[in-house]
């Protein structure tokens, strides 16, 4: 039987921080930059070449963002670089430092911003076996990462395939058959004929999501989509059927788009759900074609917005429904696999998060 011992997460690893500012972020960097952020940002700098734990160490809602990573990249000055103390095995503590973020949540410091201060991460308690179960333990659930990983990169193979074609079709306008089609004068500068000038709102509606409080939230799987990227929330119950695209209302994130291939509760956001059609072409269209344009939308000094109205007042080009659904049922396929590799990845990380408890607290062993 494998023997667990209990002790300071300070006598496993030990702790560095970044010297960035947040503004250090480069668009297309080629380097991995960590800060408190849930999302990965890129810089043409790097200060660490090495395998470790990255922690956020602050957050307005102490949800703290962790990540583990190998190889050179840049981060944050309030981001905790976390490196194993002798053979211990980093990314098995990876996973039960996840375990214990809900703790580092109730502990951390702060009114307005959450901190967790480097005395906190020194006392937090952690149960580790010696390092070969540790590496046994992070072999397994890394696997489940790395599946999920190949998964992402595929997706992101195909959302670009997905693109490329709107973007000859309906930015460059070589569409099929578009040689034989004249190009007249608008208020966009040349377009072909057959094609309209007019609304966003003239083809499709864009609704307000049904905002819901963490005080009214029941327990469940249905992400809550508000004003971050990530899920604010899990509910039991969804408001709007998948496929359906997102256009966030509000915070730093105010006009980010996404396309949920899943059931959703829309809260603090706007909405294109299946009432809508064809939903491939117009996720395009707003992603491709208008997101700086819904990006100057944003109205309010301390909390900008974006409404439905000013989305649905937005002046676009109104291709040929014929061409529109040709062009759907080319990328409909490829929309296919993307909602499976989705949906796969889902299945792979509840399993994952249902295994990590249980094994990172010698709960379940492996077998030899």
């Amino acid at each position: 039987m494998t023997t667990w011992t209990r002790q300071q997460l300070s006598n496993y690893v030990t702790f560095k921080t970044g010297k960035l500012n947040s503004n250090a972020a480069v668009k297309n960097g080629k380097y991995p930059f960590f800060t408190c952020a849930q999302e990965i940002y890129k810089t043409n700098t790097w200060s660490f070449d090495t395998e470790c734990v990255l922690l956020g160490g602050n957050n307005a809602s102490a949800v703290y963002p962790i990540f583990y990573y190998k190889g050179k990249f840049d981060a944050y000055q309030r981001t905790y670089v976390i490196e194993p103390k002798n053979d211990n095995n980093i990314r098995f503590f990876y996973y039960a430092i996840r375990k214990k973020l809900e703790d580092l949540k109730q502990q951390s410091t702060g009114a307005t911003t959450r901190f967790l201060t480097i005395g906190i991460l020194n006392n937090l308690q952690i149960e580790a076996p010696e390092p070969p179960e540790q590496l046994r333990v992070a072999s397994l659930l890394s696997t489940y990462d790395d599946l999920i990983e190949n998964n992402e990169k595929r997706i992101k193979i195909l959302e670009e395939m997905a693109e490329r074609l709107y973007s000859e079709w309906f930015l460059k306008f070589k569409f099929p058959g578009h040689e034989k089609i004249k190009m007249f004068d608008s208020p966009l500068g040349k377009i072909p004929e057959g094609w309209e000038y007019g609304r966003l709102g003239d083809k499709i509606l864009i609704k307000k999501g049904k905002n819901i409080t963490k005080n009214t939230i029941l327990p469940g799987d249905v992400p809550v989509i508000a004003a971050g990227i990530e899920p604010a929330y899990f509910h039991n119950q969804a408001n709007t059927s998948a496929p359906v695209i997102t256009i966030s209302a509000s915070g730093a994130n105010a006009g980010f788009i996404n396309l949920h291939f899943k059931d959703i509760w829309a809260s603090d956001c706007s909405l294109i759900n299946q009432e809508t059609t064809p939903y491939v072409f117009y996720y395009y269209q707003l992603l491709s074609s208008k997101k700086n344009e819904i990006d100057n939308l944003q109205r309010g000094a301390a909390q900008p917005h974006v409404y439905p109205k000013d989305l649905m007042s937005l002046r676009t080009l109104h291709a040929p429904e014929p061409l529109i659904e040709e062009f759907e049922n080319l990328i409909s396929p490829i929309f296919k696999l993307i909602a499976n590799l989705v949906h796969q990845n889902q299945n792979l990380t509840k399993t994952r998060d249902l295994l990590i408890p249980q094994l990172v607290t010698g709960r379940r062993e492996l077998k030899s």
